[in-house]
């Protein structure tokens, strides 16, 4: 069942699909949150995120689970140190870890333009569709994606350059090269 299929089956309150989106995304959501808090907090930060996922999810729009869920676990840990009396903290992980926030037009007028970008790699399902959707939608790595797909991790690597090249002419204009 993919990251969608889980979201759909929480919103339903179907807890199994809780448990098994958390160990798909845990690891690398908890890897990252290690950057910006004491390891101490991870755990507690991790189960608050997924306490908003659960409680989130008939309000998620299918525009990618790791990125929903990284933004749940940001404002989660935003709110975590903020708690503890350390908003200094919050701003310069925050800002650390993602920048100035984008407004809110641009950011989906970006949303915008890259959906029209993904639909230079070919239909849904393709080859170079599939390895954008698990490598940058659902932030998988390299080994998982060749896994997931049954081809050799050299070919996920090279399909992930060629994913690059298209995005940055069809983002500037100036199509396939």
């Amino acid at each position: 069942m993919d990251d969608d299929a889980l979201i759909a089956a929480m919103a339903g309150g179907d807890d199994t699909a809780l448990r098994v989106l958390f160990s798909r995304h845990a690891p690398w959501l908890a890897a990252r949150l290690r950057a910006a808090l004491p390891a101490a907090d991870v755990e507690d930060v991790l189960q608050e995120t997924f306490l908003g996922a659960w409680r989130g999810a008939g309000s998620y729009r299918r525009e990618g689970a790791g990125g929903w869920l990284w933004g749940i676990a940001r404002r989660q840990a935003a709110l975590w140190l903020r708690r503890r009396g350390r908003p200094e903290t919050v701003l310069a992980t925050v800002e650390e870890q993602v920048g100035e926030l984008p407004d809110p037009i641009d950011a989906a007028l970006s949303r915008v333009e890259l959906a029209g970008a993904v639909e230079t790699l070919g239909p849904e399902g393709s080859p170079q569709r599939e390895t954008w959707r698990l490598m940058y939608e659902e932030d998988r790595t390299v080994a998982e994606v060749a896994e997931l797909m049954g081809v050799p991790a050299g070919t996920v690597k090279s399909r992930a350059h060629q994913i690059r090249r298209l995005l940055r002419a069809a983002l500037q204009g100036g199509g396939a090269q």
